[in-house]
């Protein structure tokens, strides 16, 4: 069975009540309604809500999106005086530098990061270096110590310090919910960061592939402080559309190699049209054609 620290059983809650659970040898068992979350065969314990759940989000049609003035969309930054060293040790690919610097160290030492949408738990060696203890939670794959889901997730309100979501954002059927459930779990003055699809193609039941104004949409009504919408440089449309959905099961190098001269052709097509309209700029070619966004956000200490 999946190891649980008794700092995370405190923090555990019925997704349907939301009351305590309580350790049992079969898994965790509501002390308020008595649902028993059972162990899967491969050791994982199952917080998936074991019946439907409603949910009522209220919207203020006409208002003003107010972080779009301060947001520039452009690619993300790598910070200047990064709070954890990465430097020596492996991490996955996809943790470009730029995100890596923006992680910030756990304060105090073994508080909890929740890693939503952790897959096979790739991110607990970079969690664990930035001093957190980690919490991995999927919705179903093999793997992840946790299974829950991200529209009613099993943790009682301010349990997490910082909340890391790598291109999960899209597949979620209700984002607006999976927003206020982060912002709920996150404690005030806690980060929240993550990557959502755009450019890429249909995957593994992706729902809301979303613009950068789609974003800061979604992070503005979860109830987040948005530093950062940005855009990624280094995985444009073509490169992600050769990866994922061209070209099926071809080796990743010779996809790319056969949509470079298209890529090199586009680059080239946005400087020309740059000479002739100031709407064709770089900053805005990338965000256009970008496969997927960064964003960086926060819950308010008010």
């Amino acid at each position: 069975m999946v190891e649980i620290s008794e700092k995370v059983w405190d923090v555990f809650r019925c997704p349907s009540c939301p009351t305590p659970l309580e350790q049992v040898p079969e898994g965790a068992r509501c002390t308020g309604c008595k649902t028993l979350y059972p162990y899967t065969d491969e050791g994982s314990l199952d917080l998936r809500p074991q019946r439907s759940k409603r949910y009522e989000l209220s919207f203020e049609v006409g208002a003003a999106t107010t972080s779009l003035a301060r947001l520039d969309f452009k690619p993300l930054r790598r910070k200047a005086n990064p709070e954890v060293d990465f430097s020596d040790m492996p991490v996955p690919r996809h943790l470009n530098p730029e995100i890596l610097s923006h992680i910030p160290r756990a304060t105090p030492h073994g508080c909890l990061m929740l890693d939503l949408g952790c897959g096979t738990g790739i991110h607990q060696e970079t969690g664990e270096r930035a001093g957190y203890e980690w919490v991995g939670i999927d919705y179903d794959k093999l793997g992840a110590p946790l299974y829950g889901d991200a529209h009613a997730l099993p943790f009682a309100d301010r349990s997490f310090d910082f909340i890391f979501s790598i291109a999960v954002l899209e597949h979620i059927r209700y984002p607006f919910v999976m927003m206020r459930e982060a912002h709920r779990v996150l404690k005030p003055g806690g980060m929240f960061i993550g990557t959502v699809a755009f450019g890429e193609p249909f995957h593994e039941n992706s729902y809301y592939h979303h613009t950068h104004l789609a974003t800061v949409n979604s992070l503005e009504h979860g109830g987040f402080d948005i530093q950062a919408v940005a855009p990624s440089r280094d995985w444009p449309v073509l490169r992600a559309q050769a990866a994922m959905g061209l070209f099926p099961e071809m080796p990743n190098l010779l996809a790319r190699l056969i949509v470079a001269p298209v890529q090199l052709l586009h680059r080239l097509w946005w400087r020309v049209a740059g000479l002739v309209s100031d709407k064709a700029t770089e900053q805005a070619r990338v965000c256009n054609t970008t496969g997927s966004f960064t964003f960086i956000a926060s819950r308010s200490r008010a």
